[in-house]
C-alpha cells in the first residue's frame, strides 16, 4: 500500500477533521525523523499517518485502540514492523523498535505543538520556536493531555528533548497549510 492509498484509507475511516490533521503532523514528524535516523521515510511516514486509523471504531473502547487497526493492516498485508509500532503506541505491546519509540513519542507531541500554535499571538506554527515550545512544555497545566513523560521518552532515540522537539517542529512547519496552523 503506498501512501495516497494510505491517505484514502485513512480517510475514508477517520471522520474528524482534527484527528486527520493529527495524522498528517504525525505522518510529517515521523517523515522528519526517519531522515535524521537514516531510516526508511515512506514506512515511517506511513506508519504516522495510519496509527490512529481505528480511533472512530474504538472511541467508546478505548481498550482497543491500535488492536483493529493492526487487524485492518495486516489484512492488507501492511510491513509487520508498521503493525507493530501501531500496537505500541497505546501499550498493546512493548515498545522496541526505533520506529516505536519514535511514534510513542511523536503522538502526543503534536499535540502540544498544535496547542503552543494556537496560544501563540500569531497562530501560527511558523512563528514558533523551539525555546517557545519548550517553556509551554514546562507548563504543566498547558496542554495537560500531552504526555510529557511519552514525550521524553525521546532520549531511548538518543535524542535531546530540544532537538526532538526541533525536529518535529520543522516538520509540522513544513505542513502547516495542511493543518491550517
Amino acid at each position: 500500500m503506498d501512501e495516497n492509498e494510505g491517505l484514502k484509507l485513512m480517510e475514508s475511516m477517520v471522520a474528524n477533521k482534527n484527528l486527520r490533521k493529527h495524522m498528517i503532523a504525525t505522518q510529517a514528524c515521523m517523515r522528519r525523523l526517519a531522515k535524521h535516523f537514516g531510516e526508511d521515510e515512506e514506512l515511517w511516514g506511513f506508519t504516522g499517518l495510519i496509527h490512529d486509523l481505528d480511533y472512530d471504531q474504538t472511541a467508546q473502547n478505548p481498550a482497543q485502540h491500535g488492536l483493529i487497526a493492526a487487524d485492518i493492516l495486516k489484512e492488507k498485508g501492511i510491513d509487520e514492523s508498521i503493525i507493530h509500532a501501531v500496537k505500541a503506541h497505546p501499550g498493546h505491546v512493548p515498545v522496541q523498535s526505533k520506529l516505536d519509540k519514535a511514534l510513542y513519542a511523536v503522538d502526543p507531541l503534536t499535540g502540544l505543538l498544535v496547542a503552543a500554535a494556537l496560544m501563540h499571538p500569531t497562530k501560527k506554527l511558523a512563528n514558533l520556536d523551539t525555546e517557545f515550545v519548550l517553556r509551554r512544555y514546562n507548563e504543566k497545566r498547558f496542554a495537560a493531555g500531552a504526555n510529557r513523560e511519552q514525550i521524553a521518552t525521546c532520549t531511548q532515540l538518543g535524542l535531546s528533548l530540544e532537538e526532538f522537539i526541533r525536529l518535529c517542529l520543522e516538520a509540522m512547519q513544513s505542513v502547516a497549510d495542511q493543518l491550517s496552523l
